[in-house]
């Protein structure tokens, strides 16, 4: 049984799932069947392993653009990202930080562009700017998500992020309490008691902000939907059984499941016929762990799917109605 996913509706559209389910082509053709609709729609790969590029036919970079009507797209590379977060940081703290300490302050910078999650955070950091941009631009955008692991550090980053940019802000307020509190002790205030602007302090709020409206657009339910991409394999359900475990506790919105290349009826031989069977217990799998979602199955297909003609096809064909925001 056919059921239409019906969360293809929603402002942010996330496909996600185990590497290999085909994730780039139904984000490709949902969007496309998006774009179709009259919505203007804006496709965003945040996989590092890009084929959006390869699947459209056409050179994608960093910044949207046209593919055909209502439809742009864009490739984002996690680790340009990085390091051009890393380079705004430190033109930030530069303009708060004394000469003869910015040596030190930028090593420790680099020392942490190559920790672990310093790409996740850059990556954040545009996607909330995304967001807020598309508000104005676009009808609808769909994110092409990294493999489960990745996308779900990515968007827990929103709570753990904003507690910790919480207590930096806590922090530098007591810097600039006990820093007044020196300067009316040795008279460096001239009676003045006010501090100037302080520009990190100012960068750390805007941040907080954001990221507090980010999460409050991921976890709304009228706005967001993830999806997810799955085989009627054991790994990819096991790996989407805990993914949307986690994401119901981060408070993020499931949409629904794509049953990818599912064998259709009419193909034959021994072999295909135990995968067929073998295929049958894993689909009832799927109905039972997940029948709190629709499920849309979508059968193998005889060639890839490459290009707009043949997305718009698959689209029009078994990804249903996508109502205009």
């Amino acid at each position: 049984m056919l059921l239409r996913v019906p969360s293809f509706d929603r402002f942010v559209l996330f496909l996600g799932g185990k590497g290999g389910v085909g994730k780039t082509t139904m984000a490709s053709a949902a969007s496309l069947r998006s774009a179709d609709s009259g919505s203007k729609t804006l496709l965003v790969s945040t996989d590092p392993a890009h084929s959006t590029s390869d699947i459209l036919e056409t050179d994608l970079g960093a910044e949207p653009k046209l593919v055909c009507d209502n439809f742009w797209a864009m490739e984002l590379d996690p680790e340009r990202e990085a390091d051009r977060y890393i380079q705004g940081v430190k033109e930030q703290i530069a303009e708060s930080t004394a000469p003869r300490l910015l040596a030190e302050v930028e090593r420790q910078i680099d020392i942490a562009r190559v920790s672990p999650g310093a790409e996740e955070a850059a990556l954040f950091e545009r996607f909330t700017r995304l967001i807020e941009d598309s508000e104005s631009q676009f009808d609808r955008i769909v994110f092409d998500t990294a493999p489960t692991g990745q996308t779900l550090r990515l968007l827990s980053l929103p709570e753990l992020m904003s507690a910790w940019i919480g207590g930096l802000i806590g922090q530098r307020k007591k810097v600039n309490s006990l820093g007044r509190m020196w300067r009316n002790v040795a008279g460096a205030a001239a009676g003045d008691n006010q501090a100037g602007s302080d520009p990190v302090l100012d960068a750390l709020e805007e941040r907080r902000a954001r990221f507090g409206r980010a999460r409050q657009i991921l976890t709304d339910a009228g706005r967001t939907s993830f999806v997810f991409v799955v085989t009627a394999e054991r790994l990819p359900i096991w790996e989407t059984e805990k993914a949307v475990s986690s994401l119901t506790k981060y408070g993020i919105p499931v949409g629904g499941i794509l049953v990818n290349r599912v064998l259709p009826p009419d193909v034959g031989g021994a072999f295909l016929e135990d995968r067929r069977q073998q295929e049958a217990e894993y689909l009832s799998r799927l109905e039972r762990e997940f029948r709190s979602f629709p499920i849309c199955r979508v059968p193998l297909m005889e060639r890839d799917v490459v290009g707009v003609d043949a997305l718009r096809r698959l689209a029009a064909s078994y990804l249903g109605e996508t109502e205009r925001r």
